[in-house]
């Protein structure tokens, strides 16, 4: 009868069917919660901090990165004063769904959010950036009789001399 069942088109549509329940029933009942999605964002957060040096990459080393921070723990050394400044500037958000649950970045330069990580099956998968946090602020331009661009010009307009460009030597025989 199995046999049968399993040949037949309809019966690898059913075994199909309670194969896609059987994982939606173990995703929808570990999916993570609040508490332990803030507890891993805020470790994976600290390591994006902490991972952050004067080499900007493209989005391969974040995908590398952040599946690294998925299996690691920020170090005991952190900074507490950029945690602070986090804190002071950013938010974070949860967001809970029927299989999964997801945490939302919120700051002034982005006031609808990243989605900074998604918990599936009792994992956090983090896919934050440090582009999309703020840890320092300051002000854009002076003020309003000020402008944003400003030309600079230089008195001495002396740029060297060189021997074999004379005034409209384009024109003439490049000889003379």
């Amino acid at each position: 009868m199995f046999h049968t069942l399993s040949h037949s088109c309809l019966g690898r549509i059913v075994i199909f069917g309670a194969v896609c329940a059987v994982i939606l029933f173990l995703a929808h009942i570990s999916v993570p919660d609040k508490e332990t999605m803030t507890e891993e964002m805020n470790d994976n957060i600290r390591q994006c901090i902490t991972a952050n040096d004067s080499i900007k990459g493209d989005w391969i080393d974040d995908a590398v990165n952040n599946i690294g921070y998925t299996f690691t723990h920020a170090d005991s050394t952190f900074d507490e004063k950029v945690w602070e400044t986090f804190n002071k500037y950013n938010w974070t958000e949860y967001h809970h769904h029927a299989f999964y649950s997801t945490m939302y970045i919120h700051n002034n330069y982005r006031p609808q959010g990243t989605r900074a990580g998604i918990g599936i099956f009792g994992m956090v998968l983090p896919t934050v950036n440090f582009n999309d946090l703020i840890l320092r602020v300051a002000p854009i331009h002076k003020g309003y009789d000020k402008r944003i661009m400003q030309n600079i010009y230089y008195e001495d307009q002396y740029m060297g001399e060189n021997p074999n460009v004379k005034e409209y030597h384009y024109k003439g025989d490049v000889t003379e």
